[in-house]
């Protein structure tokens, strides 16, 4: 009969002692509680004290007047002079950060988040309303044909801020489409200035999902605020006008 080494004993005890103890568990039940925090709760006064410098930092910098609106910039569709501001932004600062040629820029209508830019003075914070998300000011290279079918898809949802280019809603389709003045090609390719989030097929804009993406890390949010500064350097105030970018067909 074969029998168990000294040394053995142990090592088998150890292992049935593990086995024995690894016990699992299942949540029967959960319960929570919300907690509603508003100004009638009791103030920790340690922890404010902790935070003040640190919220009085960003206060100061959300604060800061980063330029002035002649006029107030409005959310409207098919085209609106808040969204004309916006995709010249994004247009303007592609071209100069990515010193390439872009052809147009556009932007999804639910990603602007203000419904009105007010006239007087713009501060970094109102911006951040604007645009809160990080997301990427990208680049992408897209064939015609591509560029109908996200066009097509703009003029589903009822337009979207364009710059560059011009286009007519019909029967949710885009017509008349003109690229920096020429009828759309659709054997051409084209550079587009586009979100992240669209170029990844966001927004149903699935068309968009496997085409390469050239970005360098540069934020929608900042563009906007480096296109005031270079306004303010030119002695130009934040303007926009309806220039017939996007009009409803006849």
């Amino acid at each position: 009969m074969r029998r168990t080494s000294i040394f053995a004993l142990p090592l088998l005890i150890l292992v049935f002692l593990g086995l024995s103890c690894n016990t699992s568990y299942q949540t029967q039940t959960l319960q929570y509680k919300t907690y509603r925090i508003n100004e009638a709760e009791p103030k920790d006064s340690v922890q404010l004290a902790f935070l003040r410098p640190y919220s009085e930092n960003v206060n100061k910098t959300m604060n800061d007047v980063v330029g002035i609106a002649d006029i107030s910039l409005d959310k409207k569709q098919p085209e609106c002079t808040l969204g004309n501001f916006m995709v010249d932004a994004f247009l303007i600062m592609a071209r100069e950060k990515y010193n390439t040629q872009v052809d147009i820029a556009f932007v999804n209508f639910g990603g602007i988040r203000l419904t009105q830019l007010p006239a007087g003075n713009v501060t970094t914070g109102k911006i951040f309303e604007l645009m809160p998300f990080d997301n990427l000011l990208i680049l992408q290279k897209i064939k015609g044909t591509v560029l109908q079918q996200m066009l097509d898809l703009m003029a589903a949802k009822g337009g979207w801020p364009v710059a560059g280019m011009t286009m007519q809603l019909q029967n949710k389709k885009a017509v008349n489409v003109s690229i920096g003045g020429k009828p759309l090609d659709p054997e051409a390719m084209y550079t587009i200035a586009n979100s992240d989030f669209i170029a990844n097929g966001g927004d149903n804009a699935d068309m968009l999902r496997n085409v390469p993406q050239i970005t360098n890390g540069y934020l929608m949010r900042d563009a906007i605020l480096d296109y005031i500064k270079k306004l303010k350097n030119q002695g130009k105030n934040i303007n926009a006008n309806i220039e017939n970018r996007v009009t409803n067909a006849e």
